[in-house]
């Protein structure tokens, strides 16, 4: 499909005024006030429900592959699964995660 100049502004701006109104409904509104202790309790999971979220669609999915799943991807991300369950640290399963990844693509290919 092509889209004019114009169509893809309209989008890239709505965009940006949905974001900022998104942030700041928390930001502006709320920033200032102390929030309830159920919603602080929540929204300590959303960190690490949004990086399983970003990440999924790149393993079981990848545009790199076609839309077919990767051995090696697959093999990456339950070992980086398994790390942060054991170690409790983010960022080394991340490292362990790419590491593995690198292992895997060079064993398996």
């Amino acid at each position: 499909m092509n889209y004019s100049a114009a169509e893809i502004w309209t989008v890239i701006l709505a965009m940006a005024v949905g974001t900022y109104l998104i942030r700041f409904s928390f930001l502006g509104l709320i920033g200032g006030r102390r929030m309830p202790d159920w919603l602080l309790r929540h929204l300590r999971y959303a960190p690490h429900a949004v990086l399983p979220a970003m990440v999924a669609p790149m393993v079981l999915s990848p545009v790199a592959e076609g839309g077919s799943a990767d051995p090696a991807r697959i093999i990456a991300a339950l070992g980086c699964g398994l790390l942060g369950w054991a170690t409790k640290n983010t960022l080394l399963a991340i490292l362990g995660g790419l590491i593995i990844f690198a292992l895997a693509t060079l064993i398996l290919r």
